[in-house]
């Protein structure tokens, strides 16, 4: 962070180096210091020396049913798991065991103008894509030109928005300009995937970036493609050469010679794919499965292992999402109703085997979460938009006490909300004043929710609403999203400790109207996009965490997103005679990504794992 002292700057981090007007550095932190020095060997959460080899068996987390494309960043189609992440490295790698920081990856370093305007990175001389072309500033331009194209993924255009340019400035050094000062940026860019322009080059020409479907890839990470099976099944493997191999923030990591990611079509074929054999790591979100189907005889015989490994990762906020483009949900009583029907006591004690925590809010679990009532910088920043924010927002969050308040009271309570709101009990159904009755849709494209949701219904049934679950395929599920056709939906929205310009594609007005975005409630709030707009470009780290608790108010108090559940630790599943893992768990690991860099295959059978677990 840059501040004035003694009528000098300085940038509090450490060993960093001042370059007349700029700093540099062999990382980058948001707000904090780093963890690891210039001189670091590797992260304290690998085996620095963990054996090279073998393969990891995993089964797909994604909900498609096939892949289509080898190009996981345009808009149609689907690409097969992991692909980004193994194949293309970054400028900037984060770590497991700290936030809001990146080190060097394709860069050697990074230098931020004292003004925040620009960030530049130095490229590595050793950098190498799979071809064994040298990584250039021009191929780093030439990646953000088509990210930011028009057949690239929105998000991107919005994550990006303050970008203002990008100049080669030498061979090997590109500097980024931006629109205006923001802390977040040159952690955006530095995340971004860097690839060759050989992508999907015949006789001399790259194609349109749209048209690059099935073309292997041209990426510079420690992967590359290997086998494919008809759409179903990928193997990545380890190249051997990889330029990158020795960096202190790979050290340890990439150990398996194979990933075989494998698809199935739904959760009980993965189930009974671990239980076979036929797959050697899985996470289990289901408690039910967890509580009931992860027995056997091959967890007797302790080959397959089950252990809940514990986190600090946000919450996230999954919930029910509804669709406020649909007239019947654009007042907010009606949307406040449909959640107090929702009984999440009885469902986690019957249904959860107490397994899970109620989601409290977009930042649980972080320093941004909204806790009790407003506090005097709250209310400063929401005064200005009184006028277009629920007055309840001025009140404690939403389900705090909620446990106590039983379920009779509560759809009491949402038969008033919904007789203010112009609905009233006729004819055995809720109706509006034409008579139109309260039917809904909910669409998943798993039929595994339906006994979840059953006791949604059940308890809208008693206020007159018909909520209809349907499940369609993927691809048909995927494409309604994409157009917003849809009344609810079920999604679990990542949590940030640090977030930023990600939230305009999730609740931007801009984004309500931009189809392939990520604003499926279709809120457009100008209360939203100028608390957003602060949090983004806080001047610190207090005003961010402000307009953060401000943002949070408004869209629990909205009821646009209906809270679910989360699990603090994660739920695997893994045969221990064919893997171990590093003895320090880090706190800030999804699961799978934790498994895919970090462990290693155990070689042979009676072979220990040195400072592991196995």
């Amino acid at each position: 962070m840059l501040v004035q002292n003694c009528r000098m700057y300085r940038w509090i981090g450490p060993l960093l180096l001042t370059l007349g007007t700029a700093w540099a550095g062999h990382g980058y932190s948001w707000w904090e210091t780093l963890r690891y020095p210039p001189d670091f060997s590797h992260v304290g959460y690998v085996q620095p020396n963990a054996p090279k080899g073998g393969e990891l068996r995993l089964a797909s987390p994604l909900r498609v049913s096939s892949f289509d494309k080898l190009n996981p960043f345009t808009l149609r189609g689907s690409a097969p798991a992991y692909l980004s992440t193994l194949l293309f490295d970054t400028l900037l790698a984060g770590t497991y065991d700290e936030v809001g920081t990146g080190y060097g990856l394709l860069a050697q370093d990074v230098t931020i103008a004292l003004d925040r305007r620009s960030v530049t990175f130095t490229l590595r001389p050793q950098a190498r894509f799979h071809n064994g072309d040298a990584v250039l500033a021009s191929d780093v331009r030439y990646s953000f030109e088509m990210l930011l194209g028009p057949h690239a993924s929105p998000v991107y255009r919005t994550v990006l928005a303050d970008l203002e340019g990008i100049d080669v400035v030498q061979q090997r050094v590109v500097r980024f300009r931006m629109r205006k000062p923001n802390r977040e940026l040159p952690l955006t860019i530095g995340s971004m995937p860097i690839f060759s322009p050989a992508w999907g080059r015949v006789a001399g020409v790259t194609k349109p970036f749209d048209q690059i479907v099935m073309d292997t890839p041209v990426g510079s990470g420690p992967y590359r493609i290997g086998a494919l099976r008809a759409g179903r099944d990928i193997v990545y493997v380890r190249d051997p050469q990889y330029w990158g191999r020795d960096l202190p923030i790979r050290r340890g990591t990439a150990n398996f010679d194979r990933i075989v990611v494998k698809i199935y079509q739904d959760n009980t074929a993965r189930i009974e794919a671990i239980q076979a054999g036929e797959i050697d790591w899985m996470r289990v979100f289901s408690a039910a499965d967890w509580a009931r189907r992860m027995r056997g005889r091959r967890f007797d015989a302790g080959e397959l292992v089950r252990q809940e490994f514990g986190h600090r990762l946000p919450s996230g906020f999954q919930s029910y999402v509804l669709n406020t483009r649909r007239p019947w949900f654009r007042d907010v009583r009606v949307r406040q109703a449909l959640g107090l029907a929702l009984d999440f006591a009885w469902m986690n004690r019957q249904l959860f085997h107490g397994a899970y925590q109620r989601v409290q809010g977009l930042f649980g679990n972080t320093d941004c979460q909204a806790t009790g009532t407003p506090t005097t910088e709250e209310r400063a920043v929401l005064g200005p938009w009184r006028s277009h924010i629920p007055i309840a927002t001025w009140g404690t969050m939403p389900g705090e006490g909620e446990g106590q308040v039983p379920l009779r009271q509560r759809l009491l309570q949402a038969r008033d909300l919904l007789q203010q709101a112009g609905w009233m009990v006729r004819q055995g159904r809720l109706r509006n004043a034409e008579g139109v009755p309260f039917e809904v849709e909910y669409l998943d494209s798993s039929e595994g929710s339906a006994r979840v949701v059953s006791a949604w219904v059940r308890n809208l049934d008693k206020l007159g609403i018909t909520l209809r679950p349907r499940f369609v395929d993927f691809a048909i599920y995927q494409q309604r999203l994409q157009q917003f056709d849809f009344d609810i939906v079920s999604l679990a929205y990542a949590g940030s400790h640090f977030p930023g310009q990600e939230y305009e594609d999730l609740f931007g007005s801009a984004a309500a109207v931009t189809e392939h975005s990520g604003n499926l409630s279709g809120i457009a709030n100008p209360a939203v996009d100028a608390l957003l707009h602060q949090m983004i470009h806080a001047p610190s780290q207090a005003a961010m965490r402000t307009a953060c608790r401000a943002l949070d108010r408004v869209i629990a108090h909205s009821h646009v997103l209906l809270p679910q559940w989360f699990a603090s630790a994660h739920r695997v599943v893994y045969d221990r005679s064919k893997l171990a893992h590093p003895a320090q768990i880090p706190p800030y690991s999804p699961g799978e990504a934790w498994a895919i860099d970090t462990w290693w295959a155990v070689p042979d059978q009676d072979a220990a794992s040195p400072a592991g677990t196995r």
